[in-house]
């Protein structure tokens, strides 16, 4: 808005509201004394942009946009989540909660409770710091950094899950639009979806009213990865909203509302296609690139669209790192959009280039 108050204008403005029979010029007293008043007002008017800026939410950003949403919601920004998982112990031993075990690349979890090991057993293990970062895939965790007396060997079994990043600014200022637009009131289906986006690792949900008869709400959810919910979260948003599924008003939900908490089923969209490669790309790359660009669609259409485009997905592959052309594109066998039920959430399966 102050874009041309420069301390040139400001200084020329400040000159011409004086009477002409004062010397004027570069160098004389009037001059002189009329240009520093200038270089400030310059100043002034640039912290006048940055105040009308942040009257539009759009540009508010960390911890403004989260004192705005909170202040005029009650909305608060979702923290990180940490990883959960477990470990097969082997050996004669006691495991105390708080030894530490470690992945190769040393990502830290900890023990979060004690057990006694007796030959092999499993301990219940939660990532030393939150986010994604401790979502590790099975056989990975084997190492203890600091020795356990009796205990020779340790290996998850499984993939550990649940760990979220913090909410994002995007993901934030949508769920503000939401609580403004779409008014949560009295257990609407709006109220229900807020309350399943208020529980830390959620991505999303939708909400099926009288789906079991009358007082009974059913509502489905991906994660903040816009993949299929874990059991953990399910049960994490049962017991916010309704624990038990008693009607008992004990959570978010009103008396006599039996609700519901279930995973979307993942729709896995498996993609062939020959490709004319460009060969200063490495072939991990140039599947890496394919990959995530589609990742990223299908994130970005996770609860939004009812198909994936056959065309949508074609535009990225030609987006791709690597990939000169295209041709024979298939999609789950067919050549066509593919459509996504009401429960689903597409997610990515195999990705074939073909020569």
């Amino acid at each position: 808005m102050y874009e041309g108050k420069t301390k040139e204008q400001i200084h020329e403005e400040m000159l011409d509201q004086i009477s002409k029979k004062y010397d004027k010029t570069p160098g004389e007293f009037i001059y002189d004394a009329t240009k520093p008043p200038a270089i400030k007002l310059e100043e002034v008017y640039k912290d006048l942009d940055d105040v009308i800026d942040k009257l539009d939410i759009e540009n508010l950003k960390g911890e403004e946009l989260e004192r705005f949403v909170y202040q005029r919601t009650g909305i608060g920004r979702k923290k990180a989540t940490y990883s959960i998982g477990r470990v097969l112990a082997k050996g004669n031993g006691s495991v105390n909660a708080g030894n530490l075990f470690e992945t190769e690349g040393g990502i830290q979890f900890e023990a979060v409770q004690g057990v006694i090991i007796n030959g092999e057993g499993y301990v219940n293990i939660k990532c030393a710091v939150a986010g994604g970062v401790g979502n590790v895939p099975a056989n990975q965790i084997k190492f203890m950094p600091v020795t356990i007396s009796g205990i020779n060997e340790v290996v998850n079994t499984e993939a550990t899950t649940g760990g979220f990043e913090a909410e994002t600014d995007q993901a934030l200022l949508q769920r503000y639009y939401e609580r403004r637009q779409t008014p949560a009131t009295s257990g609407n289906k709006a109220h229900y979806k807020n309350w399943a986006k208020e529980v830390p690792g959620v991505g999303d949900a939708k909400v099926f009213s009288l789906w079991n008869g009358d007082n009974t709400v059913k509502v489905i959810l991906i994660d903040a990865e816009k993949q299929p919910a874990s059991l953990e979260l399910i049960e994490m948003v049962q017991e916010y909203i309704d624990p038990g599924m008693t009607g008992l008003g004990e959570g978010e939900a009103p008396i006599g509302a039996y609700c519901t908490i279930s995973s979307a089923i993942g729709k896995e969209i498996n993609i062939s296609f020959t490709a004319i490669k460009d060969p200063s790309v490495s072939d991990l790359e140039r599947q890496q690139s394919v990959e995530k660009n589609i990742n990223n669609y299908l994130k970005e259409i996770a609860f939004v669209e009812n198909y994936v485009s056959y065309g949508i997905v074609g535009s990225l592959i030609l987006q791709s790192e690597g990939i000169e052309d295209y041709s024979d594109l298939v999609i789950n066998d067919g050549s066509s959009n593919i459509s996504i039920g009401n429960e689903e959430v597409a997610i990515l399966g195999s990705v074939v280039i073909n020569e």
